[in-house]
C-alpha cells in the first residue's frame, strides 16, 4: 500500500526553531520539527514532505500544487497567518483538508496574533501544544482521510 502524501508547510522564520524566542517556540530546532512530523507521518502511513519559506509567492505555489494533486496539508503560516490574504484565497482552493497549527496560542499573544485570516478556510486549527501541535494536526488529518 502507498503511503499518503502529506505537505507540511512552514512560513517565516520557523527555519530559526530551536534559536528564535525559546520561551514562545521551545528548544525543539527546525530539523527536529522535521524528524517528528516524519516519525508520527510514518506511524499514520503518510510520506510527508515538510517545507519552510520565508517567501509568500512560495508557499501560495506550493498550496496550488496540493490542490492541483489533491494532497493533504498541515501549514503554519508564520505572520502569514494574520495578513494574506493572498495565502487565504489560495487555501480556498483546496482540494483536500487542510489543518492550520500553530506553536503557541496566538489567542495569549499580542492582539494582532488574535486574527487568522486562513481560519475560515482551513478544515481546522490546532494551536499551544508546541510542536506537539503537529503531530496533532496529522492524526487529526488520518481520521478526516478515514472518515
Amino acid at each position: 500500500m502507498t503511503a499518503t502524501k502529506v505537505l507540511v508547510l512552514n512560513g517565516p522564520n520557523l527555519g530559526r526553531l530551536g534559536s528564535r524566542e525559546p520561551d514562545v517556540y521551545g528548544s525543539t530546532s527546525y530539523t527536529g520539527l522535521v524528524a517528528a512530523c516524519e516519525k508520527a507521518g510514518a506511524e499514520l502511513g503518510f510520506a510527508v514532505d515538510v517545507r519552510e519559506t520565508n517567501d509568500e509567492a512560495e508557499m501560495i505555489r506550493w498550496i496550488h500544487e496540493a490542490a492541483d494533486e489533491r494532497t493533504p496539508i498541515v501549514i503554519n503560516p508564520g505572520a502569514f497567518t494574520h495578513y494574506s490574504y493572498a495565502l487565504r484565497d489560495a487555501i480556498a482552493q483546496r482540494t483536500a483538508p487542510l489543518i492550520e497549527v500553530h506553536i503557541s496560542n496566538p489567542y495569549a499573544r499580542e492582539e494582532f496574533r488574535h486574527t487568522s485570516v486562513v481560519a475560515a478556510v482551513a478544515s481546522g486549527t490546532i494551536a499551544g501544544f508546541g510542536i506537539t501541535s503537529y503531530t496533532l494536526a496529522l492524526r487529526a488529518l488520518a481520521d478526516q482521510l478515514s472518515a
